[in-house]
């Protein structure tokens, strides 16, 4: 899909700059990671960089998701929730 190739030139683009980690999402404005953009964001990126999922994350079982998808950083407001599981 066209969102999906512009994701795609953004994390070409990204790594190409020199960055360490690219980032699903901001988490407002109704943004919220996806499993699907962790998996090919990962693919983009490769091993070597970071992949931040970002918005959205209210539970344990989505986290994991996220985490199994390749996502190696969590950006979440409900951190405490999801350690107490």
């Amino acid at each position: 899909s066209k969102n999906s190739y512009a994701k795609v030139i953004a994390c070409q683009i990204a790594v190409n700059a020199g960055a360490q980690f690219v980032k699903t999402c901001t988490g407002f404005a109704n943004g919220s990671a996806t499993v699907d953009d962790v998996k090919l964001m990962r693919q983009v990126v490769g091993p070597h960089i970071g992949v931040k999922a970002s918005g959205g994350i209210r539970n344990i079982q989505f986290a994991l998701q996220l985490i199994e998808a390749g996502a190696n950083r969590l950006g979440t407001s409900s951190g405490v929730a999801l350690v107490k599981g």
